[in-house]
This record gives structure tokens, sequence and C-alpha cells, in this order.
């Protein structure tokens, strides 16, 4: 159904809703894009036989930095997807504030990582698949409910969900699979 705003045509109204699906439309598929990118870092941890996590920061249409999980590679509890990411978009940036970007990351963030992302004013997080087990936005810790902080991004879920979640899912298979031949 098409709205009439008072004066417009029946044309004039039918191109306006058009442009707002064509920019809904849009608006959807970038997000899309973006989490293809991440997926494609997720890949990149799995062949070094890390969880495969993924994470791309945004700023103004563009990637200014990619991320996965090194935990294992770099011995490092910090190195996740996410901290990888906002450490190269801050030295990029050459600011620790990362006020206008977006963060988008195959998995819901842990609980340090939001920390991370609150502290570094992150603008939008946009992950793919919840984590009901560690999940610092929604699932174990729900943002929205913390009282006080300093900033609170914005947030949406869901964005390739099933590839998300089935990237992981599909690497732990793996490893009980080769655990149980070994």
């Amino acid at each position: 159904m098409v709205n009439y705003e008072p004066g417009q045509d029946r044309n004039v109204a039918a191109l306006s809703n058009l442009a707002m699906c064509d920019g809904f439309y849009k608006m959807k598929n970038l997000k899309e894009k973006y989490m293809s990118l991440a997926l494609q870092e997720a890949k990149k941890a799995a062949l070094i036989d890390e969880v495969p996590i993924g994470c791309v920061i945004v700023k103004d249409n563009k990637v200014i930095s990619r991320g996965f999980n090194k935990r294992e590679v770099k011995n490092d509890v910090t190195s996740h997807a996410e901290i990888e990411a906002i450490r190269k978009a801050s030295k990029k940036l050459n600011d620790w504030q990362l006020v206008d970007c977006d963060l988008y990351v195959t998995i819901e963030p842990c609980i340090m990582c939001t920390g991370a992302i609150i502290q570094s004013r992150i603008r939008n997080v946009y992950y793919g698949s919840e984590d009901p087990k560690g999940g610092g936005l929604v699932s174990s810790l729900n943002l929205s409910e913390i009282k006080n902080l300093n900033h609170y991004p914005n947030i949406e879920g869901g964005i390739l969900k099933d590839e998300c979640s089935n990237i992981v899912k599909q690497y732990f298979a793996n490893k009980r699979k080769n655990k149980t031949l070994g």
C-alpha cells in the first residue's frame, strides 16, 4: 500500500516508497557485504587452527581494519578478532577513539571485547550469531541493562547468522572428530 502525503500524487508517492525500500535493501546488502568480509577473516583463523571468528571495522563505508582470532598463535588471551581489529583501526586513525566506526564480527563479542568496544566508542556493532555461553552484548551479559557506562554502541545481530554460526559449529565438530581419531 502506498501512503500519500497531502498534495502528493500517486506516482510521486510510489517513487518515494520505492526509494525508501531501495535504501533499506542497499543498507541490508551493505551489512551483509561487510559481514561476508568478516567471514573471510574467520576462515583465515580456521586455517591456522584458531576458533574461526573474524571482524572488520568500517569508517565512511571503507574497511579500515580486519582481524581474526590469534589467541593460540600469539599465546595471548586478548588476541580476539575484535581486539586485533580495534588495535589496527586505532593505529591507522592515530586515535584510540573510533567514534565514527562500525564493527562487524561473526560471533557476538565476549565481555572483554565488549569492554574494548565501549572504551573505543565504536558507533555500531553488527554481529552474525549470538554466543549463549560467552556473549557480552545480549546473551550472557545484556549491555543495555548495565547503567552508567560512558558509551553504548548501537547493536544489531543476526546478519548472515547461519553462515557465521555454521563455521564455528563445523570447526568444533572437526576438533571433536579428530580428537576421537587421534
